[in-house]
């Protein structure tokens, strides 16, 4: 993936097992780069990015945003993001920012023959938001609307101290017949952006399709 702005774009990953996953993006995002050969390579990409997403600001903040975005990187591995994308819109006035991740887990084994409702239950159980159910294009769904609170860094702040930040967020989990569960999230500290972010999003979330080796439509049972 690159750094550049996105037109409104295809974006696709294997989701193993011969199942591709493909979604479309609205235009405007920044994408954070997953495709280094190394880490002085990853370092350039992001540093390009930081230029375009602080273009008024000087080479040091540019440099301290890239090496905040790079601090990430493992959260990422971790939580199995592979795609990662924001958004920086003015919304009546306000700027506003969204972010948009794709990741993909493993399946909890105890999901059964009804993973959508084990995912739910679970869910509910641990009172991480407002949870649905959907029927998407591709397949059932799980819903979660709710929130979190983080931190900006320090190097970012007027203060030069952490400031802790609440994030709304959606999160769309699809789980597939092949063990794994495809992820998709929202995330916005701005409030007056909420209506038109999670609309965006909706759009995002309904343009999953899902393909086997051979390009065929797929549709998850449920």
């Amino acid at each position: 993936m690159t750094t550049d702005t996105v037109e409104e774009a295809r974006r696709s990953l294997e989701g193993g097992d011969g199942i591709e996953v493909r979604w479309i993006m609205p235009e405007g995002f920044l994408e954070l780069p997953f495709e280094a050969d190394d880490l002085d390579e990853l370092a350039g990409q992001l540093v390009e990015l930081a230029k375009q997403a602080l273009p008024g600001a000087d080479e040091e903040v540019q440099v301290q945003y890239a090496a905040m975005c790079a601090a990430h990187y493992d959260e990422f591995i971790e939580a199995g993001v592979q795609y990662a994308g924001f958004v920086t819109t003015e919304v009546d006035g306000v700027r506003c920012t969204a972010t948009v991740n794709v990741s993909l887990l493993d399946l909890d084994e105890r999901a059964g023959a009804n993973p959508v409702g084990f995912i739910a239950t679970t869910m509910r159980h641990l009172e991480l938001g407002e949870i649905g159910e959907v029927q998407l294009p591709c397949g059932p769904a799980v819903t979660c609307v709710g929130s979190r609170s983080s931190h900006i860094d320090g190097s970012l702040t007027q203060s030069g101290r952490d400031e802790p930040i609440w994030t709304s967020f959606i999160q769309v989990q699809i789980p597939l017949n092949n063990g794994t569960v495809l992820l998709l999230e929202m995330g916005t500290p701005t409030a007056e952006g909420w209506d038109v972010f999670s609309a965006m999003f909706a759009g995002i979330v309904k343009s999953v399709r899902l393909f086997d080796n051979d390009g065929a439509p797929l549709v998850m049972p449920g």
